[in-house]
């Protein structure tokens, strides 16, 4: 018996530019540990920005934790909850986890949870190593999304 993927991890950035890649290299590690552990109620996905398309992504899902790089000032990672939105700014990162909540409400009248995970990153450019610091980071927050996930499916 197949099991329907109940949660969503979503890592999105760009790898070719430095620590920007974070939310992916996250998911890659992710998926590799559910493989090992034959997690069949998670499912993963990546990309360089997230597209409205993904709505329809999130919407049989009970939660989805995004995962990308942060520019803010934080320690070294948080996860903040997601609340819809209908703003949309028009650049080329202009769809946000929020709005793609808030489409999945007015689309598909459905409404997971939904977690951001905001890695901190140092360094933005055009080069496809990542910085120290930004791999502690990636390590921790790694750690912290195994326990996460595991705390998630418990629960279910």
């Amino acid at each position: 018996m197949t099991v329907s993927p109940k949660i969503l991890i979503y890592g999105y950035g760009n790898p070719g530019r430095q620590d920007d890649g974070l939310g992916i290299s996250v998911v890659e590690r992710i998926e590799k540990w559910i493989k090992k552990h034959n997690l069949d109620i998670v499912k993963t996905d990546c990309n360089y920005q997230l597209n409205i398309e993904d709505a329809a992504d999130i919407a049989d899902k009970e939660l989805v934790i995004f995962v990308d790089a942060s520019k803010e000032d934080i320690n070294d990672f948080v996860m903040t909850t997601v609340e819809p939105s209908n703003k949309i700014q028009f650049t080329s990162h202009s769809v946000t986890p929020s709005y793609l909540l808030n489409l999945c409400n007015v689309i598909y009248n459905k409404s997971p949870d939904v977690y951001l995970l905001h890695i901190r990153g140092y360094e933005w450019e055009f080069l496809g190593t990542m910085t120290e610091e930004a791999r502690r980071n990636l390590d921790k927050s790694y750690n912290f999304l195994k326990k996460f996930i595991m705390n998630s499916i418990l629960k279910t």
